[in-house]
């Protein structure tokens, strides 16, 4: 009798180790059983260069999200960015989305700044307004190659 009460002990301290390890890998793993506490947005954007899955949503500063993917919308030739946002976070109609970076060459972000409408964007909805990272590779290029330029025509 004693041995099948240890038994049983030893099966539920391993069965509430399983439990744990399982919480862990979805916790630690970012996973989601049921559609989380996010609702979905989507923005296109001429240019994500650098932004990767999983980078921050910003508003004003604060994390209110995560990208979740970045296709190539082959109507358009465009990135289409889907963004994970916390449920309870309006995004109004008219908002902007930017991709920033942080720092001078941090990672990449998707900044959204709020605009003034009353109306809100439903999951699923696009948002409209965008602006494309800043190449700064093709900015320093034009610059040096610019300025070159014009002290050959000044011989």
């Amino acid at each position: 009798m004693k041995k099948y009460s240890q038994e049983t002990v030893v099966g539920i301290f391993v069965l509430i180790g399983l439990i744990c390890v399982a919480y862990l890998t979805f916790k630690l793993g970012k996973m989601e059983l049921i559609g989380g506490n996010y609702y979905e947005l989507s923005a296109k954007f001429e240019s994500v260069a650098g932004l990767k899955p999983d980078s921050s949503v910003q508003m004003a500063g604060v994390e209110v999200g995560r990208v979740k993917a970045i296709t190539l919308d082959t109507k358009d030739f465009m990135a289409l960015v889907t963004m994970k946002i916390i449920k309870g976070v309006p995004v109004q109609e008219d908002a902007i989305a930017s991709i920033k970076t942080s720092g001078l060459i941090g990672d990449k972000y998707v900044s959204i700044t709020p605009g003034g409408s009353d109306e809100l964007l439903q999951p699923g909805d696009f948002i409209s307004d965008t602006e494309s990272a800043l190449d700064i590779e093709s900015l320093i290029g034009k610059y040096v190659f610019g300025s070159m330029d014009k002290e050959d025509s000044d011989k």
